[in-house]
């Protein structure tokens, strides 16, 4: 884990092992989305998507407590801020253009926006001691960026999760599929980098055309999301490392991918 102590609002660490690891650090305001981190971390969105060394990311937070606790409601009073604007939270395939895939590693509590960012991200980690909720009722807020989650969890669970503002467990976030893995905490980025490093065993284009494939689905009915990811995939088909795969599979050897 990054180092908690630097003053950077968003620590971003490049791996040679092409996995980013992003790091919100404002662990005494619970990593809360002030103005600050917000524009950091759209800087480190951006700086992991221009990396062509870099093919996948890590979300986390500094410290033990909290992996984001959402908007910095201060701010929010502050400002007198009513309907936030469509770029307030710097999301990951939404307001942000994002073709590489991404992790949550959950390290504390995932409120609100921080429920958000760990929502958007294509793969999610959680420490046993996590904890996720939509608290905006809570606050008199509103959660429309939540309206994704029915292609993730049941309806009935979707609603009870926002209707009552009340935090779930790790465990419970793993029963309904929100979380992919769980690990306890001292052993939380080991888990995300070796699910990291799992995706980056795939070929490059496949895995990019693999990751279209899932959101063309949720967005689209049957007939057109398979048309839509057939035409997804046809780059990867046609490339260089369509070739290497089955040939290193022959060889009893590791493909060596190129990307091309």
């Amino acid at each position: 884990m990054p180092d908690p102590a630097s003053e950077e609002a968003v620590l971003f660490h490049a791996r040679a092992d092409g996995i980013a690891i992003i790091t919100i650090n404002r662990p005494e305001q619970r990593n809360a989305l002030n103005a600050e981190v917000r524009s950091a971390l759209t800087h480190a969105w951006q700086h992991f998507e221009d990396d062509p060394r870099l093919r996948i990311a890590i979300l986390t937070g500094a410290g033990d407590k909290a992996f984001c606790a959402g908007g910095d409601l201060k701010e929010m009073v502050e400002t007198g801020m009513r309907v936030p604007p469509r770029d307030f939270i710097p999301v990951p395939y939404d307001n942000v253009q994002l073709t590489k895939p991404t992790i949550a590693a959950v390290n504390g509590v995932a409120f609100a926006g921080g429920w958000l960012l760990a929502q958007s991200c294509d793969l999610c980690v959680a420490a046993t001691t996590a904890r996720f909720a939509i608290t905006e009722v809570k606050v008199g807020r509103g959660s429309p960026w939540a309206s994704p989650l029915i292609h993730m969890i049941p309806q009935r669970i979707m609603m009870e999760i926002i209707l009552t503002g009340k935090p779930i467990t790790a465990q419970r976030a793993y029963e309904i599929g929100l979380v992919n893995r769980l690990a306890e905490p001292d052993g939380l980025m080991d888990t995300a980098i070796a699910l990291a490093q799992e995706v980056l065993e795939g070929a490059p284009l496949s895995v990019k055309a693999g990751r279209e494939t899932v959101m063309l689905a949720t967005e689209m009915g049957r007939a057109a999301a398979l048309q839509a990811a057939r035409a997804a995939h046809e780059y990867a088909y046609c490339s260089e490392d369509a070739q290497e795969g089955p040939r290193a599979f022959s060889e009893k050897r590791k493909p060596l991918w190129q990307g091309k």
